[in-house]
């Protein structure tokens, strides 16, 4: 996706999600009046994580007071009021394998390992072919870091096919094995259209499961597995995979369509076992669902208790009051309850129904 930072000029919002389970019979429902969070601070393809102190939130490579910011980082004690952190940077050193002068540090995911320690995915470009993605991993005592990578190469780095981006951790815990879920980026050798895949021959954009060792979280364990890919219905890929366990199935949300395009969902698949098959439903969030535009990026924690995501958000009335600074007066971030699956695993398509407040 060589012209992904375009979104960084979006306005794309911090959205939130209180994620719970619901009867089989439930449809996907919005269960809270909306409320403004970060006031449309631009905060693309956000990953979360909860600690002892609350919940941190991390993000693609963003401009505060004109200082470039590798890792941006908001934090929450409950959820509900979010503290953007400016130019503090989680991530303010730079590998030696990355292109310095235009790193494009995107979709950082930070876990907890169990020594207490922190690892961070991420991916960045490559300094000796910056138009490529690949993946990377610094480690930090903090959740805030600073996060450290030294590595003199990428940690995966899927080059003839068109690199990886989009890394999210996932530990199953009643196995006790960890993972971690990332895209090829196919979408960025396709033959032209939007985000340059959908010309003919379409380039296949897998979403990739590889186990790692449970506890440094960086040693591989075994071959990659393709747990899903791109179809006719997906445009040019499928990409931002975030892996879940609840109701005794995994779910892997997932966005698809351009995200340069008012077409950019949030989908999602549905298998018994981790390394498939899955089964695509949705899509879940789709421009226009809640006055968003463009949603993507969702990130699940454990379990689907929470979960973010990014998103425009056209200045209208907004609930609560407030406006949005941003300059397409877009990216008022939204807090919101949802219902959207059902115990057995049998998610609905993306209806929408008002609960009575």
């Amino acid at each position: 996706m060589t012209a992904r930072s375009i979104r960084n000029l979006c306005a794309a919002a911090l959205a939130a999600a209180i994620l719970l389970s619901a009867p089989a019979s439930a449809k996907v429902r919005r269960r809270s009046n909306l409320a403004l969070v970060m006031n449309g601070q631009n905060f693309p393809d956000p990953g979360v994580i909860r600690t002892g102190d609350g919940w941190h939130a991390f993000s693609t490579n963003g401009v505060v007071n004109n200082q470039k910011i590798h890792v941006q980082m908001a934090y929450t004690p409950d959820f509900k009021s979010w503290t953007f952190r400016g130019t503090k940077d989680a991530m303010p050193k730079l590998a030696p394998w990355i292109h310095a002068a235009t790193p494009k540090i995107w979709a950082p995911d930070v876990t907890q390992l169990p020594d207490g320690s922190f690892i961070m995915y991420y991916c960045a470009s490559l300094a000796v072919k910056p138009e490529t993605h690949c993946l990377g991993y610094a480690t930090s005592k903090n959740a805030e870091g600073p996060f450290v990578d030294n590595s003199n190469s990428a940690w995966i780095c899927p080059q003839s096919h068109g690199g990886a981006i989009d890394p999210a951790g996932f530990l199953d815990a009643g196995p006790n094995k960890r993972y971690v879920v990332y895209k090829v980026d196919g979408n960025s050798i396709g033959h032209g259209g939007e985000c340059g895949n959908t010309v003919k021959p379409i380039v296949p954009t897998p979403l990739i499961l590889q186990q790692v060792n449970v506890n440094n979280g960086r040693d591989l364990i075994g071959s990659p597995i393709q747990i899903l890919t791109n179809g006719p219905a997906n445009g040019p890929y499928v990409e931002a995979p975030s892996l879940t366990y609840m109701g005794g199935k995994y779910v892997l949300f997932f966005s698809s369509q351009c995200y340069a395009t008012p077409k950019y969902d949030v989908s999602y698949a549905i298998s018994d076992n981790i390394t498939g098959p899955y089964k695509k439903y949705g899509p879940l969030f789709v421009t226009g669902t809640l006055g968003l535009t463009a949603p993507g990026g969702m990130d699940v924690a454990i379990n689907g208790d929470h979960a973010v995501f990014h998103a425009d958000f056209v200045k209208k009335d907004l609930p609560g009051g407030g406006s949005s600074n941003s300059p397409k007066d877009a990216g008022s971030a939204q807090v919101i309850e949802q219902a959207p699956w059902a115990n057995d695993g049998d998610l609905p398509a993306a209806k929408i129904e008002e609960d009575a407040l």
